[in-house]
């Protein structure tokens, strides 16, 4: 074996790396819940990072006011035309709404990226605490509603407030993503970081996402304790 075979064989084995992100600047993100905090919150901040956003409502004309207070370039639409205009979109609907939302949207959503971002939790006297759904998580059901789609699961435990805080100009937290298709991981990782103070970290597969969606509990008894927006941080990586 020459020297020049050799070299060629160590790059092919060498690991990729995990940091070696896509550039994701082109695509268009839908957000299904835009017109609800959590989804206006990531519609504002990743518009604002300079993606190209269409907010999803079930009445166009919700969508389109929302889009015309955020400005910054954002189109509102019903969810089925953000869904089919989008290559990535985020599902950011009520739990109570997730199930009935992706049927409906089945054949729109077919071979786009779902990011699914909803946390099925419960509320009674004592605080919130985790459900969990017959497919296992969230994101489980998302992936057996839309078979024909590529499902994630990422920014669950991102402050509404704070995305919605124009005077806020960096989110300081970590985004956990799961997924099976690690090209998939990669583009949500990217878009994660897109945002300013934002990183996007690989935590799995969906089979890993009920315990994520869960932690949404406990970061609002923290923030309910300590008067907070509590994110997270994964340390040593």
């Amino acid at each position: 074996m020459t020297s020049t075979d050799n070299t060629a064989g160590a790059a092919a084995s060498a690991p990729k790396d995990p940091w070696e992100l896509p550039d994701v600047s082109g695509l268009v993100v839908g957000v299904l819940g835009g017109t609800g905090d959590q989804g206006r919150g990531l519609a504002y901040r990743l518009a604002k990072a300079g993606q190209k956003v269409i907010i999803g409502s079930r009445a166009a004309e919700r969508a389109e006011a929302a889009a015309a207070e955020l400005g910054l370039g954002i189109e509102g639409a019903d969810n089925s035309a953000c869904a089919r205009r989008s290559d990535a979109v985020i599902v950011a609907v009520p739990w109570d709404g997730h199930a009935k939302t992706l049927q409906a949207l089945r054949d729109d959503l077919a071979g786009k990226l779902v990011i699914d971002c909803v946390n099925p939790l419960g509320f009674d006297k004592k605080g919130a605490y985790a459900l969990k759904p017959d497919e296992g998580s969230a994101a489980e059901q998302a992936a057996a509603l839309l078979p024909a789609s590529r499902v994630t699961a990422a920014f669950h435990h991102l402050s509404a407030v704070l995305l919605q805080d124009e005077s806020i100009d960096e989110i300081d937290t970590d985004v956990m993503v799961l997924g099976e298709s690690r090209a998939d991981t990669d583009l949500v990782q990217a878009l994660a970081g897109r945002i300013p103070g934002m990183r996007g970290v690989f935590a799995g597969r969906l089979r890993n996402a009920h315990q994520v969606e869960s932690l949404v509990a406990n970061l609002i008894s923290v923030n309910r304790r300590y008067k907070a927006h509590a994110g997270l941080r994964v340390t040593d990586v």
